[in-house]
């Protein structure tokens, strides 16, 4: 898998011949994804604002929603062969795709540093549930350590083989631990009872929640390029991710709420069977912080003419000093903004793939800059805005993506006229 991924250009289409990823693969990656501690974490934003029931509705709902535009974004990868950056080449031109990709790599910078923070967090309250021993510096020093010396070495194969022939399955027992302590240990029904504060509306919610898979809309295409057929990387993925997020967000929510505070989350978790479950996942977040950093540095050198090992480097390095002052509960927010840029975005891309080429690649160059795509994007974003102030109870989400998409449609044609 080394070969594959580290063997052509981001902006270079795979071949028919190296395109290996099949439904299975496509699941299993997103699978694991869509596993993690910063879900669980998530959830538990949800509540006590919205009812434990209304909180499950919007998780499957906001799942559905994002897990289907990233599983749509992917099918743009598996059509052209491009990485994501290469992709949004074709609606932006190569002057327009770079404001995404400096996005891009800023969001990852800060998706790494709570990635840390979220191990760091997690391992400590293990630690200090088990051996009354806490240390956070040390945890944020280990993990932005690990993560970054994983960066810079670039074992894309092997921390993928590993964690999908090995870390699937010890997932699926630490999930299944999980749901079974919880039912064991706390009354189901009364949480369901509680009512909810009225804090978080329903909207807001379900944007919350598909924030989690459209964080992941950049990044979806640099693998499912290698996809052998686009049905089967769209099935796979949609599969995989609402499966993930629907069961941990709601085990996020629902260990919140009993524990009293989406704070005491994590002591919850610790004391959930000697924290062997949290341990699991734990293991699990170091891929994450991977994806995240290597990711962060391809991006970037499709910009400066750095190594993006050495840019790896720089953005663990980056991410590490970020964990150790960004508290977790500015976490929301961060979410909230990446659905605002990112959701237009790739609305746009997806309404010039599907609608204006019919899911074919222009056969001349890309231009320097589009600025029906860019004028569309910044049209979604001020949807985006515009709906969450105004009607936060709707949802800004679906709206900002088929207002973006629409106002790039529309100007396309005014162009052409």
């Amino acid at each position: 898998m080394a070969k594959l991924d580290d063997a052509y250009d981001p902006l270079t289409p795979v071949p028919a011949e190296r395109r290996v990823f099949g439904t299975r693969d496509a699941f299993s990656l997103w699978f694991s994804l869509g596993i993690g501690l910063l879900v669980l974490q998530a959830g538990a934003f949800l509540v006590p604002g919205l009812s434990l029931p209304m909180a499950l509705a919007a998780i499957v709902v906001g799942s559905v929603l994002g897990a289907l535009l990233l599983a749509a974004a992917g099918v743009v990868g598996a059509d052209t062969g491009l990485s994501s950056m290469g992709a949004l080449r074709l609606t932006l031109g190569k002057r327009g795709a770079a404001v995404p990709a400096v996005l891009n790599a800023v969001q990852l910078a800060g998706w790494g540093a709570f990635e840390i923070i979220a191990m760091r967090d997690a391992a400590d309250a293990l630690a200090k549930q088990n051996f009354g021993v806490s240390s956070p510096l040390a945890w944020t020093l280990l993990f932005g350590g690990l993560a970054t010396a994983l960066a810079v070495l670039g074992p894309v194969s092997f921390v993928r083989r590993f964690l999908r022939a090995w870390g699937l399955w010890l997932l699926l027992g630490g999930a299944g631990w999980l749901t079974w302590r919880l039912l064991a240990q706390h009354d189901l029904a009364a949480l369901m009872a509680r009512a909810g504060t009225g804090e978080t509306s329903f909207g807001a919610g379900v944007d919350l929640v598909a924030a989690m898979p459209l964080s992941w809309l950049p990044l979806i295409a640099d693998y499912t390029r290698f996809g052998r057929t686009p049905g089967g990387m769209f099935r796979g993925s949609v599969a995989g991710y609402v499966l993930a997020n629907i069961w941990f967000m709601g085990l996020g929510a629902a260990y919140a709420l009993a524990a009293g505070g989406e704070g005491l989350l994590l002591s919850a978790l610790a004391a959930a069977g000697g924290g062997i479950a949290l341990l699991l996942i734990i293991i699990d977040e170091t891929d994450n912080a991977f994806a995240d950093l290597h990711s962060a540095a391809v991006s970037t050198a499709t910009l400066v003419p750095v190594r993006p090992a050495r840019l790896a480097l720089a953005f663990g390095t980056v991410c590490t000093l970020a964990a150790l002052l960004a508290p977790m509960g500015r976490y929301e927010g961060f979410l909230l903004l990446i659905g605002s840029v990112f959701a237009p975005l790739f609305g746009v891309l997806l309404a010039d793939h599907f609608i204006v080429r019919r899911r074919k690649a222009p056969t001349g160059a890309e231009g320097a800059a589009s600025v029906s795509g860019l004028a569309a994007w910044a049209i979604g974003i001020a949807a985006y805005q515009a709906v969450s102030r105004l009607a936060p109870e709707v949802g800004a989400t679906l709206p900002a993506v088929v207002v973006a998409g629409a106002a790039y449609v529309g100007l396309r044609r005014v162009v052409k006229r």
